[in-house]
């Protein structure tokens, strides 16, 4: 067996192909076409949302949201800065100030007592981030949204799928973004979409990826004079890149299982390391496992590079936002300001873990770390 392990592998099956073949043989629509709608209404369906917006990122879909809900400068939105950076950007991207709040050690989700320690009078909204496939304390911060009149928008782009009880991530917010960048839950190689109950957010959001035009009835196919009734962006997602989203969306379910059934195998493996906690989500909470997240409180880095060494990738999701170079030079921040983001985000670590990944594969992982500690 090669030693050569990949963080991940993207999972395709002949369908995927098909599909994308399909919309190309068309020889027409390859930007605007059915497919997004059709899209759209598998991905509202699917998280249990009235609407949904299809963009060409998660990052888009997230500047468009806050467009949409007209956060603007002077305005505070509390983030973590345990996430990629997009989530902290969004709200520079608007004039508005990222407020970074505290993790909690059992999801990394926002700790919702920290993000009431956050909230003043400019606060608007709040952006938690269900991390790397398990959902976050959101019915918590539901309730504190509610109580403070703020505006919840759930960051799903690693959890599609996730549930607490038989509610799917996504479904507890105002509006929810997803990603399906490459190593999503399913990916359409880049793309993301916004899903919400507003009618009022979903028509802004329909200007806002398309240059403030509205275009209901198809540019490239009508005649028709269309009128531009706001500042909008091309944040278009193509009718190819749907076309292949709808054909994912429908192996979800299937993808999902592979990933929980080798998050369980692999766990198991691990569990005679003492030096290292698997990840264990709270009772209730459906973990679709997009990352497999190990603590390790000791020797990390140096773990980190004795497994490349043997072929197998890791990698650290992640370093806090708020320590980068932009955010210490540009926005003053410091070290010490998010004590257990600080501390979670030197110890953790991110395995190997796909649909596809075998037992062989999973055994070889675990015995190198197991032999790294004993050695």
């Amino acid at each position: 067996m090669s030693s050569k392990i990949p963080l991940f592998r993207i999972y395709w099956e002949k369908d995927d192909v098909q599909a994308v073949k399909n919309a190309i043989e068309k020889g027409m629509n390859w930007a605007v076409g059915p497919h997004i709608e059709a899209f759209e209404k598998e991905m509202s369906r699917y998280i249990g949302a009235k609407y949904s917006a299809m963009f060409n990122s998660g990052t888009s879909a997230l500047h468009a949201a806050l467009l949409a809900y007209g956060i603007k400068g002077g305005d505070e939105v509390i983030v973590p800065a345990f996430t990629f950076i997009a989530t902290a950007n969004a709200p520079l991207f608007v004039g508005a100030r990222p407020v970074f709040a505290d993790i909690e050690e059992k999801t990394y989700g926002l700790d919702p007592e920290n993000v009431k320690e956050k909230i003043t009078r400019k606060t608007k909204a709040i952006i938690p981030v269900h991390y790397g496939g398990c959902p976050c304390a959101v019915r918590e911060l539901r309730e504190i949204a509610e109580d403070n009149g703020l505006i919840l928008i759930e960051d799903v782009a690693e959890s599609l799928g996730a549930r607490i009880g038989n509610k799917k991530v996504g479904a507890f917010g105002d509006s929810a973004v997803l990603s399906f960048c490459q190593n999503k839950i399913i990916t359409t190689g880049e793309g993301g979409a916004l899903v919400t109950d507003s009618k009022e957010v979903h028509e802004k959001l329909k200007l806002i990826r398309s240059h403030g035009r509205s275009d209901d009835t198809g540019y490239f196919s009508s005649s028709k004079y269309m009128d531009y009734i706001d500042l909008g962006y091309n944040f278009r997602m193509s009718n190819i890149t749907a076309a292949l989203g709808i054909a994912q969306l429908g192996k979800i379910e299937k993808i999902i299982k592979m990933r929980r059934k080798n998050a369980e195998y692999l766990t198991k493996k691990l569990s005679a390391v003492k030096e290292v906690a698997p990840p264990s989500p709270p009772r209730g909470y459906f973990h679709v496992y997009q990352m497999y997240t190990v603590r390790v409180r000791n020797r990390r880095d140096a773990l980190s590079k004795y497994m490349a060494g043997k072929g197998v990738a890791t990698k650290v999701f992640f370093h806090p936002v708020h320590l980068t170079s932009f955010y210490r030079q540009k926005l003053g921040h410091k070290k010490g300001e998010l004590p257990v983001t600080e501390e979670v985000s030197t110890q953790v670590l991110t395995l190997p873990m796909c649909p596809d990944l075998t037992k062989e594969e999973m055994d070889y992982i675990a015995e190198k770390i197991s032999d790294f500690f004993e050695g």
